[in-house]
């Protein structure tokens, strides 16, 4: 890690009885997001009285499928402690993932930063960011066993969640032996293992079962691509969602479809947000480096898995992968 667990977990222990803490992960919060700040959370409600808030950029809407403990916590941005006495993040490789709350940076006297992205920016006062981390959840845990809290189920089924959505359910490579270690910790406390991933992974409504096959239907493959390593892209409109009425969220899923094409290296799947605002999502098997096309288009991510906020049609925001890809 970037830095001592000492430190960010004295700040922690500097709290006082009347301290307020604000914690904050990134815009359209996935499993390891919600999952690491809602886990940390409840963590810090063992040790401190204080008012503890926790919160995102955007509407304060939380998927079915990762609905979890410590959703109390939770407030509207518009909500939140304008001048925390500590703020903690979680999953945020850059001060823009922040939104409008990336401000609060300013006004907090202290500011840890948990993550695990190689492209972090190193922003905040505290930083604990490990590129070798399967999960934040990994880094988030460090530091709560650094603050002595004991795991109960309510704790550990948020890190749980956190841990097997960033892993693909232990199918990345970043799973390492410790990431089993940490697993097995937290199924010691009796979370129940078979209903979240069935929840998380293998529910979802026939509506986005016909949408996913409709927009793979449309799905380009290049074998030329990338150096003649292959690309593979998908498309989903706001007209598909409608169509099929279904929610934004149910297309996160639907990431792990495209990339498993034999003869790409590469996938991306494009999710529209407006009429020319597109969330993307990138994928590789290791022969490309995704997170160079992300952060140069404005986003982040790990070499494997990364992620960017497209603008223009469709067509331009492949073309300007491609260029970057090669």
């Amino acid at each position: 890690m970037s830095l001592d667990l000492e430190a960010a977990a004295a700040a922690v222990r500097a709290l006082r009885p009347g301290s307020k803490v604000l914690l904050v992960c990134h815009m359209n919060p996935d499993g390891d997001a919600l999952g690491s700040m809602l886990g940390f959370g409840q963590g810090l409600k063992q040790l401190f009285a204080g008012p503890v808030q926790a919160t995102f950029p955007g509407p304060l809407s939380v998927p079915e499928p990762l609905r979890m403990p410590g959703m109390e916590l939770l407030v509207p941005q518009e909500q939140a402690f304008a001048e925390p006495d500590l703020l903690v993040t979680f999953d945020a490789a850059s001060t823009g993932r922040l939104g409008e709350l990336a401000g609060r940076l300013d006004t907090a006297p202290v500011s840890i930063v948990l993550d695990h992205h190689a492209s972090n920016s190193g922003f905040g006062k505290l930083r604990l960011v490990d590129p070798g981390a399967a999960a934040t959840a990994v880094v988030a845990a460090h530091l709560l066993e650094e603050l002595g809290v004991i795991f109960d189920k309510g704790i550990a089924e948020c890190l749980y969640i956190a841990l097997v959505t960033d892993t693909g359910s232990f199918k990345f490579d970043l799973t390492t032996p410790e990431v089993h270690q940490l697993a097995a910790r937290l199924v010691e406390t009796g979370i129940s293992v078979g209903e979240i991933s069935r929840r998380i992974f293998d529910t979802r409504p026939f509506g986005a079962v016909k949408l996913f096959g409709e927009v793979l239907g449309r799905a380009s493959l290049d074998p030329s691509a990338v150096r003649g390593l292959g690309l593979v892209t998908a498309v989903a409109t706001l007209d598909d969602l409608e169509r099929h009425a279904q929610p934004p969220y149910v297309l996160e899923a639907l990431i792990d479809s495209v990339r498993c094409t034999a003869e790409a290296d590469v996938a991306c799947l494009l999710k529209q947000v407006t009429s020319d605002e597109w969330a993307v999502s990138l994928r590789s098997k290791g022969g490309a480096d995704v997170s160079e096309v992300a952060v140069a288009l404005g986003g982040g991510g790990h070499k494997l898995a990364a992620g960017f906020t497209g603008k223009g049609t469709a067509e331009d925001v492949i073309s300007a992968v491609r260029m970057i890809l090669g």
